[in-house]
């Protein structure tokens, strides 16, 4: 009795340790976390409607709004100037640039002021007859003549008969041709019509300079301009008076400009119209490469948006509640980075900064810019 007790016990005590271990190997399983669905940030703004300037951005180069090249008009040696020729040398206005040798020329010029002298003296004594109440003007006139001097300019004559006399005794033709002599001679000299610099020097002195022969470039380096093409479509937008922001290319330095003039012709390659700005200011060279920000109309009831936002051209992702929306718009006008559209609603929430594979009834997390 007692050997069946045992076996018994033993029975018992085997099932009780198997569902005991049984127990503990399923206390021992980890349930597993349900995983949370992580929504996307949307930064977001809201929607102010106001009146947005239009802003053009141009480039080009300066050119010095006064700006002369210098060409010879008479043939001699060039004998130097005032200063030093060469490119950098600035000049005040009424400085000698450059002289050309004008002995030849002097010498004829002087023959000539001594024949119209001795045709003058030659007819005194017919004045005094028959011109007696105009003889002391031409006397008064003729001691005025030097033939080292410019030739002072002839009387008016009071009366018919005075003219046809003294035309008919050569005056005229003799007055003019030293007139004219005297005009070439002045083209042996060039000096500045006005304060500024040489830019560019194609001769030395010494070398032999032929009439039409380019000497060299001669501008004003205060004032410049710069051309820029504009799209027709925008040539409305255009206002001679405009001020204007500059920036050199690195955006280090700016200038403010204006709108001087606009051509009236529209380009039929390009479909542009030509704009001029006009800028002063230090740092300014000839031939530097600037960036314009030309205003233009202003568009009113009109909002900013970053040009990445916009989807096909004419849509932009709004939000309502927690859920992404399409609303159709109107883009006005396109700059860089932004472009200015219209249609959105005044304090409505629009998307600020692109969501990747953002769709339409994607719900997101929304941010404030």
């Amino acid at each position: 009795m007692r050997k069946y007790s045992s076996i018994i016990l033993g029975v018992l005590l085997v099932f009780a340790a198997y569902f005991v271990a049984k127990t503990l190997i399923a206390s021992n399983k980890k349930v597993k976390p349900q995983p949370k669905i992580q929504l996307p940030i949307a930064f977001t703004e809201v929607v102010e409607n106001k009146t947005v300037p239009i802003i053009l951005d141009v480039n080009g180069s300066i050119i010095a709004k006064q700006k002369i090249e210098l060409f010879s008009e008479v043939q001699g040696i060039f004998e130097g100037s005032s200063k030093e020729f060469k490119a950098g040398t600035k000049f005040r206005k009424g400085d000698i640039i450059l002289r050309i040798n004008s002995d030849e020329h002097e010498a004829n010029l002087r023959s000539e002021r001594s024949k119209f002298f001795n045709a003058l003296t030659a007819i005194m004594p017919d004045i005094r007859l028959d011109f007696p109440n105009d003889f002391q003007k031409w006397e008064s006139y003729l001691k005025s003549i030097n033939i080292n001097r410019t030739i002072p300019k002839l009387p008016e004559t009071t009366s018919d008969k005075e003219k046809f006399f003294i035309s008919g005794r050569n005056v005229f033709a003799l007055y003019y041709n030293v007139k004219n002599l005297e005009e070439r001679f002045s083209k042996y000299i060039i000096r500045a019509p006005f304060n500024g610099i040489l830019t560019e020097s194609l001769v030395n002195p010494g070398v032999l300079v032929r009439t039409g022969q380019k000497l060299g470039e001669f501008i004003n380096p205060t004032t410049y301009e710069m051309e820029v093409a504009v799209n027709a479509s925008f040539a409305s937008f255009l206002k001679v008076g405009n001020t204007v922001e500059l920036q050199n290319l690195e955006d280090t330095k700016t200038w403010v400009g204006k709108v001087v003039r606009i051509n009236g012709k529209i380009d039929q390659n390009s479909q542009t119209v030509t704009a001029y700005i006009e800028v002063s200011g230090d740092d300014l060279r000839e031939g530097m490469y600037l960036e314009a920000s030309l205003k233009g109309k202003e568009e009113e009831n009109a909002f900013v948006v970053e040009r990445s936002l916009l989807v096909d051209k004419t849509k932009i992702f709004v939000l309502e509640g927690d859920v992404l929306k399409l609303k159709e718009i109107t883009p006005v006008f396109y700059n860089k980075e932004t472009v200015v559209v219209k249609g959105l609603e005044e304090n409505s929430t629009v998307i600020a900064k692109p969501i990747p594979n953002a769709i339409e009834g994607m719900k997101v997390m929304p941010k404030t810019k």
